[in-house]
């Protein structure tokens, strides 16, 4: 079983790292490819190709001045401690022992904007490419175009190499748009979580963010090989509704 998430705009290069184990992307190449391009570009386009400030705009073009194809621990960092966020903090990486990072290593995936897919100790510099900018390169108009077929395909392998024949999609609908599901040798299962608001069950983005880096956490630390057994999560509040879930999608309600 592979368990995808998405990366994350909020970074964290400050806070030591405990673990020695460092590993390097598997597309690093494309990466540098993007960069190239990116590279070109003034604050003021990038500001406006991601839709941020100015201010960001101007640390974005700094980053990719800065971009070094050789990565080391001074310029670089393992994914799962340099990205942050509601998922990232739910997910508390830092609280993991060496066995858990050897299980994430082999089990959990990052769905990226720049390095297409992440092992959790996969180095990366400071960065912010989101999937759904429209970037436009000789590959295609945007980076769903540049990855193409690329990642499903890599996931493909990684399957075959845990043995497994399922995703556990807990990444957002805006990156696994990335993997084409009809080249997938897999079977995709999405847990979902769901707030009681109102008289209904109803996603709400901030505490969905957060259920879904707990239940990467919940994958981790109990060493979860099989989607049945993601059924017992109760973390936080949240059960298994099997009323309302199927065999795709595994609903977790909570009542505050």
């Amino acid at each position: 079983m592979l368990a995808l998430i998405s990366s994350a705009k909020t970074l964290d290069f400050e806070t030591e790292v405990k673990s020695d184990i460092e590993t390097w992307p598997e597309f690093s190449g494309d990466s540098n490819l993007l960069i190239k391009g990116l590279k070109k570009l003034s604050p003021s386009a990038l500001s406006k190709l991601m839709g941020v400030s100015d201010q960001l705009g101007e640390l974005n073009a700094r980053r990719f001045g800065q971009w070094q194809t050789n990565l080391t621990g001074s310029n670089a960092k393992p994914a799962l401690m340099a990205f942050k966020g509601d998922v990232y903090t739910a997910l508390d990486a830092p609280s993991y022992k060496a066995s858990d990072i050897k299980f994430a290593q082999k089990h959990l995936r990052i769905l990226s904007g720049l390095y297409g897919l992440l092992r959790p100790m996969d180095l990366i510099q400071p960065y912010r490419l989101e999937m759904a900018v429209k970037y436009e390169s000789d590959r295609g108009k945007n980076l769903y175009g540049f990855w193409g077929d690329k990642i499903t395909l890599e996931l493909n392998e990684q399957l075959q190499s845990v043995r497994s024949h399922t995703i556990v999609n807990l990444a957002s609908n805006e990156y696994f748009k990335v993997v084409k599901q009809k080249l997938l040798e897999a079977e995709v299962v999405t847990p979902v979580f769901r707030d009681y608001k109102n008289g209904d069950y109803k996603i709400i983005s901030y505490f969905a963010k957060k259920a879904r880096g707990l239940m990467s956490s919940y994958i981790v630390k109990n060493r979860i090989i099989e989607v049945g057994d993601l059924k017992t999560f109760d973390i936080d509040g949240y059960h298994f509704n099997k009323k309302l879930s199927s065999e795709q999608e595994l609903l977790f309600t909570r009542k505050q």
